[in-house]
């Protein structure tokens, strides 16, 4: 399956939420710079009693929003022309009839599972007891994969019984932004880095992904998640294995997720004495976020009084290599945080002597920024003198921003990784031991804060978390970026 061959989309869950916010503008603009075959099919399947044309007038009116500004109103209007419907019953094989008479003959076949986990069981056994997985048939399933360890491997069991694990892609959308795949190139297509990118030159790394927004409409199902496993499982240990990972033989998908799976094995365990001094879970309660007053947590739609959810969390994290032995990695995300913000911040160790007098460094430490929300930048922080006859340093910024670098209309992620998907290009996609070696270094700690009787650590909704997130960092004698980029 490639760009330029025919193909059927088949997007499960087809009136969720997340397929009007993201699925179809994704394929949209994939349709609208020519990068979908005219005979691609896109046929979005759930249970409403649509015909095609009501499902058409559903999307027109739910995804039109979220649609790049300035859109092609010709292109949009042909999109939906590919657009089709078939009702069905996952959970009931003969239902899955009306959809194999949609599906060409031997044509190539992407199934996108954009529905609950529950369901990703049955949908899998009704297409192969249909006779709809073909040799070439691919299927992306999303997060999350199970609530633990146990249960992600028997999702991954029920998949791998009717896919082969070259068909299975377990997408991750951070994996698809432009400056997470940029971090390759820094690292790994030019000589610059590689020489500094080791423990004798690295102070610290982190990692922070923060949103502004609360749980919402989603409070009953984030109740049941929490910030660790909606993020810190998925999202940011795949962007630390990016930072972390050793060169791998080539960019093709296996040779990288190997040296990923290297990355989450060499994690060293948060065994129960250290999880007081290498984590803090937070819940937000009441404050203001962008000058509004928003509730706290507690407060939400669908949470349970009482609940012990973590909304944020923070962690110390370790790699036992050689490569990064004794340099901290700082893990953390957050709801209700005071700036929306996903970032790696690499702070590289300070000058071992000024020549140019006391206080001319204070505690500047060079730092490369590598910025994904809320622009998409890379930013060297570094020294340099200012105008003048007198040798006087000011900190200043090497700025990449993709936007004025590249003048070319870019792929979003989901549309990136959808692209991939159809090409067959696993590279940016998880592998199932991947998947699972990350849940084995963080199921320890959540069973530790299950077992515990403390509760989460409050913090004011438009903070940026707990104040012992910070004394993670002052016990050795770090700050988080915003904090020494004061």
């Amino acid at each position: 399956m490639s760009a330029g061959v025919a193909s059927d989309v088949v997007l499960f869950g087809g009136t969720g939420d997340l397929v009007m916010r993201k699925l179809v503008p994704a394929l949209f603009h994939l349709h609208s710079l020519s990068l979908l075959d005219p005979g691609c099919r896109i046929i979005a399947v759930a249970r409403e009693p649509f015909d095609d044309e009501a499902y058409r007038r559903l999307v027109a009116d739910k995804a039109r929003s979220f649609l790049h500004e300035g859109h092609d109103e010709s292109a949009w209007a042909a999109f939906l022309a590919r657009l089709e419907y078939v009702g069905c019953d996952v959970r009931d094989v003969a239902s899955f009839n009306g959809l194999r008479e949609r599906l060409k003959p031997g044509g190539s076949r992407l199934f996108y599972l954009s529905t609950t986990p529950a369901l990703f069981s049955p949908i899998c056994r009704n297409l192969s007891a249909s006779g709809l997985i073909l040799e070439d048939s691919r299927v992306i399933v999303e997060k999350p994969l199970g609530h633990d360890l146990a249960s992600s491997q028997a999702i991954n069991d029920e998949i791998g019984a009717c896919f082969r694990e070259d068909q299975i892609f377990r997408i991750d959308h951070y994996l698809g932004k432009e400056p997470v795949q940029n971090l390759l190139a820094l690292r790994f297509g030019n000589s610059l880095f590689e020489p500094l990118w080791r423990r004798e030159w690295v102070s610290d790394v982190q990692i922070t992904v923060a949103e502004t927004i609360g749980v919402g409409s989603r409070g009953e199902f984030y109740n049941s998640t929490g910030a660790m496993r909606d993020m810190i499982q998925n999202h940011i240990l795949q962007l630390l294995c990016i930072v972390a990972m050793e060169p791998p033989a080539s960019i093709s998908p296996d040779a990288v997720r190997d040296e990923k799976l290297k990355v989450l094995r060499a994690l060293r365990p948060i065994v129960e004495e250290r999880i007081a001094t290498h984590t803090v879970r937070g819940q937000y309660r009441a404050g203001a976020v962008e000058g509004q007053v928003v509730p706290g947590y507690l407060e939400e739609a669908g949470i349970p009084a009482g609940s012990r959810t973590e909304t944020y969390v923070a962690i110390k994290a370790e790699i036992d290599s050689w490569r990064w032995a004794g340099v901290p990695f700082y893990l953390r995300t957050g709801k209700r945080m005071q700036d929306k913000l996903a970032e790696i911040v690499v702070n590289f160790r300070q000058m071992p002597h000024s020549i140019f007098g006391s206080g001319a460094l204070g505690h500047f430490a060079n730092r490369l920024v590598i910025q994904m929300q809320p622009n998409e930048t890379v930013l060297l922080h570094m020294m340099a003198k200012q105008p003048g006859e007198v040798m006087r340093l000011e900190p200043v910024k090497l700025d990449l921003d993709f936007r004025e670098a590249f003048r070319t209309q870019r792929l979003e992620a989901y549309a990136r990784l959808l692209m991939d998907a159809l090409r067959g290009n696993l590279t940016l996609f998880v592998r199932r031991d991947e998947q699972e070696a990350a849940w084995r270094w963080v199921e320890p700690v959540m069973n530790a804060w299950a077992e515990s009787e403390e509760l989460p650590r409050s913090y004011n909704a438009g903070t940026w978390g707990p104040a012992a997130a910070s004394a993670l960092l002052v016990r050795d004698g770090l700050g988080w970026h915003e904090e020494i980029a004061r």
